[in-house]
This record gives C-alpha cells, structure tokens and sequence, in this order.
C-alpha cells in the first residue's frame, strides 16, 4: 500500500529564527531568484504563494514545490540555486543571508535543531512528491493536491493560488488530464467549482481514500 501523503497545517510564527531581516514584495510572476544563482539567503514566505522548479532539456517546466505563507524555502546543500523561483500571486517574503543563520545555529543549540526541522520537513515534502509522480494515478496526484490546499488554508472551501497549468507541471500531468479529472471529481460530487479558481471539497472521506 501507498503511504499516505503528509499534510501539514501552515506556520502561524516566523519560521526563520532569525529577526534581522529585509522584507521584500514580489508581484505576481516575478522572479526571485533564478536557477544558477548564488545561494547566499534563505526566504520565509510572509503572504501569498512561491512555486519552485526548473525547466528541463526538452523545454518543459517541472514545478517541485508550493511554498505557502509561513514556510521557508531556498535552502541549498551547495553554493549555487539549482531551481527557479517565482511568485504565482503577490508575495511579500523575509529574506536572510544564509552566513547569519549557519553562524547562529554554530553558536545556538536552538536554532542549529530548528534549522533541522525545516531541512527534514522540506525533504519530507520532496519524498512524497517524488512518491506521488513515480507510483500515483492522475487521480490520486490531483486529490493529493487538493486535500494539501484544503489543508495549508484550514478550509474546506479556497481559492486554487495557481493555474491549471501549474498544477499540471507540479502533478507531471498535461492540463487537459488536470482539467478532465477535476471535471471527473466534479460529477462525482466530490468538490465543487463554483469559479475556475474557486474549489469546495464536499467529499474530503473519498478524496483522502483515493491517496491511501
């Protein structure tokens, strides 16, 4: 049997244990920081969505992440960026230099085993993900994605903060397979689409049965 994906609540504090640092606002589409550059800061996410990923040899864009308010991203293992990222709506994020916190962490016990938690719950992420893409239906990636929403909001009615399209290049689908399952679960009666971006989960039980 499949394990199950993991769905964690949203931050509610700063993630980042560290108080000195800039606050930037990014627009919808915007770059922040881009695949090859110098991984000198790490970013919390403050308001909105990030989506992370590069684009491979053939030209496709493979997203391997949503970063939600509250979540920090940009942690490399090496010196350079090796993926892309973009705000998908307006974003407003604390950026701090990666030289501070692995200066702090030296120096305090406390942030060196928050500093952990973030590393292991970011690789967590990226298991499931690679979990989902390599044994997952489209059904089961598209209601996986779903009940993660339904989850980092606390809701079981949102708004989808990206497109179709990245949801496909998150879930390895073409958006003709995102769009006919979200239509497959809509006369199902498992959600509702009030709004092409508006989605109310009225089956959560059957959702959740499709991810076991």
């Amino acid at each position: 049997m499949l394990s199950p994906l993991r769905f964690e609540p949203a931050y509610a504090q700063p993630t980042l244990p560290v108080a000195a640092a800039s606050v930037i606002r990014y627009a919808a589409g915007e770059e922040i920081f881009a695949e090859g550059d110098s991984a000198d800061h790490v970013y919390e996410l403050v308001e909105g969505t990030v989506r992370t990923g590069r684009l491979l040899r053939d030209g496709r864009r493979q997203i391997d992440a949503f970063h939600f308010a509250g979540e920090a991203f940009g942690f490399e293992a090496g010196e350079v960026r090796r993926t892309t990222a973009e705000a998908v709506s307006e974003v407003t994020v604390r950026i701090v230099r990666r030289r501070a916190l692995s200066d702090l962490a030296a120096r305090d016990g406390q942030v060196a085993r928050q500093l952990y938690q973030l590393t292991i719950s970011g690789l967590q992420r990226s298991q499931d993900h690679v979990l989902m893409l390599g044994r997952r239906s489209a059904c089961e990636r598209v209601a996986g994605l779903l009940l993660l929403l339904a989850d980092r909001t606390g809701e079981a009615a949102f708004d989808l903060p990206m497109s179709r399209q990245d949801m496909a290049d998150y879930l390895g689908l073409t958006i003709e397979t995102v769009s006919r399952t979200l239509t497959g679960f809509l006369q199902e009666g498992l959600i509702a689409l009030p709004t092409v971006r508006h989605v109310e989960l009225l089956d959560r039980d059957a959702l959740e049965a499709l991810c076991e």
